[in-house]
C-alpha cells in the first residue's frame, strides 16, 4: 500500500525538471497522477517513466498561460476521476536576454504569464472542489530567486517567482478554514533544462552538485505524505554547496552593443 493510494495528483511542468521529479515520487507513492505541459513529447516520456515505476497517469497537454485551457483541462480531470487531492504547479520559464537592459515587454509578459498568471489559473480552478470536500493540497513551485533578489535572474521572473510565494500564502490565510494546505517550494540552483537558458550555462561539475529533479521530488512528497493537520507553509531548499553562499556565480550577461 502507497501512502498516496487513491489520491489524485494534477502536475504541470510534468515534462522535465522538478515536475517530472515531483510527478514520479507522487506516482510511486501510490497517487494517480495527471500530466500537463505544452510538449507532448516529453510528457509521453514522463508517462512511460511512471508506468515503469508501475504508478498509473494520464497525459493531458496545457499552457497554463492559456486560463480558458487551464479551465478545461481542470473539468477533464474532475469528469475522469472526481477531485483533484493534489495540485503541483511546477510549470516555469525564464528567458536567456532576461535584465533590465535586454529584456522586452513580450519576454516579460512570457515570464509573468506562465510563472504567476499559469499559477493562479491552475490554483483557482481546483480550489471549489477542494472547498466542497474539506481538503486539498497545493504546492507551488517558486524559487530561491522568489525569495532573495540577485542580478542574476531577471526582473520578470524575480518578480513573478516573488508573486507565487505571496500567492500561495493567500490561499493558508483564506482556506486553511477549509482544510486546504499551500505550501511553497523555494529550489536553490537545480540542474533542471530551465539551465540551458541561463546567460552562461554552467558546466557539468556544478551541474552534478545542484539539486537534482529527483531531490525535488521528494521534497514535493514529503509535503504529499504528511498529515492533513499539518501545513508546511514554506520550503526552501538549496544545494549543500551552495553557489550564492560561495560566491561562485557568473553574472548576468552584459547587453549587446549591437
Amino acid at each position: 500500500m502507497g501512502a498516496l493510494d487513491g489520491k489524485v495528483a494534477w502536475i504541470t511542468g510534468a515534462g522535465t525538471g522538478i515536475g517530472r521529479g515531483g510527478a514520479l515520487a507522487l506516482a510511486r507513492a501510490g497517487a494517480h497522477v495527471v500530466l500537463s505541459g505544452r510538449t507532448r513529447q516529453t510528457l509521453d516520456e514522463t508517462a512511460h517513466l511512471v508506468a515503469e515505476s508501475g504508478g498509473h497517469g494520464d497525459v493531458e497537454p496545457l499552457d497554463v498561460a492559456d486560463k480558458q485551457a487551464v479551465a478545461h483541462v481542470a473539468q477533464v480531470i474532475m469528469a475522469a476521476h472526481g477531485k483533484v487531492d493534489i495540485l503541483v504547479n511546477s510549470a516555469g520559464v525564464n528567458l536567456r536576454r532576461r535584465t533590465w537592459s535586454q529584456v522586452s515587454p513580450e519576454g516579460w509578459d512570457e515570464v509573468v504569464r506562465i510563472n504567476l498568471d499559469g499559477t493562479f489559473y491552475c490554483c483557482h480552478a481546483v480550489l471549489p472542489s477542494m472547498r466542497a470536500r474539506s481538503d486539498g493540497l497545493l504546492i507551488n513551485v517558486s524559487s530561491w530567486f522568489g525569495k532573495y533578489v540577485t542580478g542574476l535572474a531577471g526582473p520578470g521572473y524575480t518578480a513573478s517567482k516573488f508573486g507565487v510565494a505571496a500567492l500561495t500564502e493567500t490561499i493558508n490565510i483564506e482556506d486553511g478554514v477549509n482544510g486546504i494546505r499551500a505550501c511553497v517550494v523555494c529550489p536553490g540552483e537545480a540542474a533542471t533544462p530551465i539551465m540551458d537558458r541561463r546567460p552562461v550555462k554552467p558546466p557539468p561539475h556544478e551541474l552534478a552538485r545542484m539539486l537534482q529533479e529527483e531531490d525535488l521530488g521528494q521534497a514535493i512528497l514529503f509535503v504529499a505524505t504528511l498529515p492533513p493537520r499539518v501545513c508546511v507553509n514554506e520550503l526552501i531548499i538549496s544545494p549543500t554547496y551552495n553557489r550564492f553562499y560561495a560566491g561562485g556565480l557568473e553574472p548576468a550577461a552584459p547587453a549587446s552593443s549591437s
